[in-house]
């Protein structure tokens, strides 16, 4: 189990499918093994306690706050020394990482595919998609003829860095190449977790409603790009644009917000510029 966000069970492993091989390999998380042998000796050395009830209570609380604080420091600084290293594969290779996050149904699969369908007779693409199951984000990717990896999380509601690696040598991407990583669906521990990625673009369905980056602010934060998506629904809809960038800008100040829409196109030349600009 993450001490950082409670998910994953006791030896769970993530898959990584190569789309274009079928090759199947597992990533283990050593750090939910380290839980495992922590929460342990938490409970052992409790036992060797013998204080009145309501000290070894507080002591028990005070104690296990401690170790979770402690281990949580353990299993960010070992993801941030294995992003390190995803960091350096990309810059050797002169490749652009993005990291794609939001909540499930923001339109990120979609945008993926219009994105290289309309831009891979001009610049190379693959990409890496993060699900807890299934290959349907993968299968959809492949259609566009780009090489792209699915990565399967399990109980895990993130890709860490562990994982990417992992997952970039069955991707193996070309020199001077863009990396689309597809993060899970979550607008919470993604932002928690470096990846070696250039910078985090987060997207956000105008279906959502107008407070989510204020809700969640350690996602917008973390993310130099906001795109606003399905802003094609803004007159069958409530939703109040100029207080999302107010909310969004409130949280980071330094926020790039492009309005879009990946289905009809609407702002999408904007999106292009920013991934050209950057490459």
């Amino acid at each position: 189990m993450c001490a950082t966000c409670g998910c994953g069970e006791e030896d769970a492993k993530a898959t990584v499918i190569n789309m274009q091989t079928g090759k199947h390999v597992h990533v283990h998380a050593d750090h939910i093994h380290q839980h495992s042998h922590e929460h342990s000796h938490e409970h052992s050395h409790d036992h060797t306690h013998e204080h009145s009830h309501n000290h070894s209570h507080e002591h028990e609380h005070a104690h296990q706050g401690s170790r979770t604080i402690t281990l949580e420091e353990k299993i960010l600084a070992k993801n941030d020394r294995l992003a390190e290293r995803n960091r350096g594969y990309f810059e050797a290779l002169n490749v652009l990482a993005i990291n794609l996050v939001s909540a499930p149904g923001s339109g990120k699969t979609t945008l993926l595919e219009r994105t290289i369908n309309d831009l891979k007779s001009q610049m190379q693409f693959s990409v890496i998609e993060g699900d807890q199951a299934t290959v349907n984000d993968a299968e959809r990717i492949k259609t566009t003829g780009v090489k792209v990896v699915q990565i399967n999380t399990g109980a895990g509601c993130h890709l860490d860095a562990e994982m990417l690696a992992g997952g970039l040598k069955q991707l193996d991407p070309q020199k001077n190449s863009i990396v689309m990583i597809e993060n899970v669906g979550n607008l919470v521990c993604p932002a928690l977790f470096d990846l070696g990625e250039k910078c985090k673009v987060a997207v956000l369905s105008v279906t959502e409603g107008e407070d989510k980056p204020i809700k969640y602010p350690h996602m917008f934060r973390a993310a130099e790009v906001l795109l606003l998506n399905k802003v094609d629904l803004l007159p069958y809809l409530e939703f109040d644009m100029e207080a999302c960038k107010k909310y969004a800008l409130s949280v980071n100040p330094g926020l790039k917000i492009i309005e879009i829409s990946a289905t009809k196109g609407n702002g999408l030349s904007v999106w292009y510029q920013w991934l050209k600009d950057n490459l």
